[in-house]
């Protein structure tokens, strides 16, 4: 058992490459609260952060957020947060099993970059087969559309879980700029997708899968990930070392 919080494992934050909606021209990336709220929780639990994006290098930002929010404000003001998002990581060149959990950010350019991501899915089927966490909330879900566990099952199948909704895809105008609806599609791969209404804070734990409807959702899926003593014994070690967890039934 480590002595200190920077012995836990790390997790890895994975943020779309994608800057432009389609053929559209208009704008897109990551999105900066969907980032910095989550970042926020585990620096305060003492949980390493690192950074990767499809392509790698300075992901695109989805419009500038709200800086009267205190936490994203804090965190477009730090120089090693603005380097680390500046410099990301190519998720091909990542290592899987250096982390205990792996996070998908949303932004509207995920829907593009994300499904298809080779990287993305080898790096979810390595963290979920050693037993690690695989999270992602609002668009970022568009990584799990795909993915499949070691057995060549898809993640997802049976599943509860949440992600942006058709109808918040809609109240933005964006239903025809999308290349697929996020919930339509996830429950077309096997999921049952929870719908709440329009930007709700609607959080869902289906074993060792957590997700979130849209960034309202933020706040309480990170609070889950860092208050129990699960979650806090799986940074501690190897992933691999569980062979089931006696604190909660969820992690199953």
């Amino acid at each position: 058992m480590p002595k200190h919080a920077s012995d836990l494992l790390p997790v890895l934050f994975v943020v779309t490459s994608c800057a432009v909606k389609g053929d559209t021209g208009i704008p897109t990336g990551y999105n900066l609260a969907e980032v910095t709220h989550p970042l926020e929780k585990l620096h305060t639990a003492g949980i390493k952060v690192e950074f990767a994006s499809i392509q790698g290098g300075d992901a695109p930002l989805d419009g500038m957020e709200d800086l009267h929010d205190p936490v994203i404000a804090h965190y477009w003001a730090d120089a090693q947060f603005r380097d680390a998002i500046a410099n990301t990581v190519r998720l091909d060149a990542v290592n899987p099993a250096r982390y205990s959990a792996i996070f998908f950010a949303g932004g509207h350019g995920t829907m593009w970059d994300f499904p298809d991501s080779a990287a993305a899915q080898n790096a979810i089927r390595e963290i979920d087969a050693a037993g690690g966490i695989v999270s992602a909330v609002c668009h970022g879900p568009a990584a799990l559309v795909n993915a499949t566990r070691a057995d060549g099952s898809l993640l997802i199948a049976g599943k509860q879980i949440a992600a942006f909704t058709d109808d918040e895809e809609e109240e933005v105008e964006s239903t025809h700029v999308v290349p697929f609806l996020l919930a339509s599609m996830l429950n077309a791969r096997g999921a049952h997708h929870q719908n709440a209404s329009n930007w709700a804070d609607n959080v869902i734990v289906d074993g060792r899968l957590i997700t979130g409807q849209n960034p309202r959702s933020l706040r309480r899926a990170w609070a889950w990930h860092c208050g129990t003593r699960c979650w806090r014994d799986r940074m501690r070690v190897r992933p691999q070392a569980f062979t089931h967890c006696a604190n909660c039934a969820r992690c199953h």
